[in-house]
């Protein structure tokens, strides 16, 4: 069984400071500590995996096509790193325009990649910036980190490493 590291997007990758929505590229901003932190938890021997709701192409307000370029470039950026990310789930949905089994807190994303990859849900994490992302993480069976939006992930990084958390 394999141990993972999932990781909402905005506001824990990528800052959104200024913005609602983040989906253009000259917008995406990595925020201080996520390389060093996903470079240790790689070689601690974790899967790397986001998942992130994006209900702003639900509402029209940018396309898919529009994530896949911004994940396209985050990519590029952190392989430039040696950085692998395993794979990206997002949800395009948002309740204002229809359900669905997909968006946090629905643990569905996370539960893909857990039969998928054959995640054990006893070594793994989440680390979000919202009660819905802890609430996903937990409905999974993993273990939630809360973190202010923007906040650096390292001293959470070296907890997870060091068994503290």
């Amino acid at each position: 069984m394999q141990k993972a590291i999932f990781l909402d997007r905005d506001g824990v990758i990528n800052s959104d400071v200024g913005h609602y929505y983040i989906y253009r590229i000259h917008d995406f901003i990595i925020n201080k500590g996520i390389i060093d932190s996903l470079k240790c938890f790689q070689e601690a021997g974790y899967k790397l995996f986001i998942v992130s709701n994006q209900g702003g192409v639900a509402k029209g307000i940018y396309s898919c096509e529009d994530v896949d370029k911004v994940h396209d470039y985050l990519k590029s950026q952190l392989k430039e790193n040696g950085i692998f990310l395993q794979e990206i789930y997002y949800c395009p949905h948002h309740e204002s325009v229809a359900s669905c089994e997909c968006r946090k807190p629905s643990p569905y994303m996370i539960n893909q990649a857990i039969e998928k990859y054959n995640i054990d849900i006893k070594t793994s994490y989440l680390i979000g910036d919202s009660k819905r992302d802890i609430e996903a993480a937990e409905a999974a069976g993993i273990r939630g980190i809360k973190i202010e939006a923007n906040e650096d992930i390292s001293i959470y990084c070296d907890k997870i490493l060091k068994g503290e958390i």
